[in-house]
C-alpha cells in the first residue's frame, strides 16, 4: 500500500511540475524568427527584437487564467490528499482530492484547446508549436489519470 501511495504522489508531482514548466517557460510556439508563450509574443527584426505583451487579447488571458487555475487546483489537490491521508476514516475514498485533480486536468485541457484554436491570431500558422505546449498536453492525461486513481483509491491501514 505504501508503494501505491508513493507512486500516486510521484505521478501527481510529475503532472504538477509539467504544469508549472508549461505555464512559465516561454516556448509555446517557437520559430526561427519568433517565440511565443502565454505572456508575450516576441519576434526578431533587423535591429533587435519586438515583444508584444500577452494582454493583447481576451483569449490569451483566458488561457493564462486556465493554466494558473490548473496549477492552483493541482496544488490544492495534493494538499487535500495529505490531509485526507491522515484524517480520512478507514475504507473512505479520496473523492475531494480526485475532484480537484480532475478539475485541474480539465482546466489545462481547456487552456490548450483555446491556445490551439486561437494561436493563428497571435503568431503565423507556419510556426511550429514548442515544447511547453506539448508539456501542457502531456500534463492533461497525467492529471486526469491521477485524479481518477484518487477517486478509485480507498484508504487502508
Amino acid at each position: 500500500m505504501l508503494l501505491l501511495l508513493l507512486g500516486i504522489v510521484l505521478l501527481h508531482i510529475a503532472g504538477l511540475v509539467l504544469l508549472f514548466v508549461s505555464t512559465i517557460v516561454s516556448v509555446w510556439i517557437s520559430g526561427q524568427t519568433s517565440t511565443s508563450d502565454l505572456w508575450q509574443n516576441c519576434s526578431t527584426i533587423s535591429v533587435g527584437s519586438q515583444c508584444d505583451p500577452g494582454s493583447a487579447g481576451e483569449w490569451i488571458q483566458a488561457v493564462q487564467a486556465l493554466m494558473i487555475l490548473s496549477i492552483i487546483f493541482s496544488c490544492i489537490s495534493l494538499l487535500l490528499f495529505f490531509c485526507q491521508l491522515f484524517t480520512l476514516q478507514k475504507g473512505g475514498r479520496f473523492f475531494l482530492t480526485g475532484t480537484f485533480q480532475i478539475l485541474a486536468s480539465l482546466f489545462v485541457m481547456s487552456g490548450a484547446i483555446i491556445y490551439t484554436v486561437m494561436s493563428p491570431q497571435w503568431v503565423p500558422d507556419t510556426e511550429p508549436f514548442g515544447f511547453s505546449y506539448i508539456l501542457a498536453w502531456v500534463a492533461f492525461p497525467l492529471a486526469l489519470i491521477s485524479g481518477l486513481i484518487y477517486v478509485i483509491l480507498r484508504k487502508r491501514e
